[in-house]
């Protein structure tokens, strides 16, 4: 399934707010990401024909089971990977940082074997 990296980090953001705040509207992603309204706008849009979120009438998002499998692929991956480079000193600000960055791009064999080794050293659970 090819997905572009953006529409990733939208969907996985999607998840995150709708875990902490129960619903999500377009406004919680624009503070969330802190980017502008207009760029929301338009992510959204796209989501939509996609098939991944609808929005009911009262701009609630839902992510629908395409876009829900992606974003806990994601957000998963993130968790996951944030916690291994904690497990190896790297500061919470910096792990997650580069954990975002790492998650899009890691190859599914590298991903399993990070997870692996985590496990072997307690580093997870």
């Amino acid at each position: 399934m090819n997905i572009y990296e953006s529409a990733e980090d939208y969907l996985e953001a999607i998840l995150a707010l709708k875990e902490r705040l129960g619903s999500v509207r377009s406004i919680d992603i624009v503070r969330e990401k802190n980017i502008s309204k207009p760029s929301v706008s338009i992510a959204m849009k796209k989501l939509r024909e996609n098939g991944y979120i609808e929005m009911d009438a009262d701009g609630m998002i839902t992510l629908l089971p395409p876009g829900e499998q992606i974003a806990r692929r994601i957000y998963n991956r993130h968790r996951l990977l944030r916690l291994f480079l904690e497990g190896l000193g790297v500061s919470r600000e910096n792990a997650n940082a580069d954990a975002c960055k790492i998650e899009h791009d890691i190859s599914e064999e590298a991903f399993e074997k990070i997870v692996a080794h985590a496990r072997k050293q307690g580093m997870l659970e």
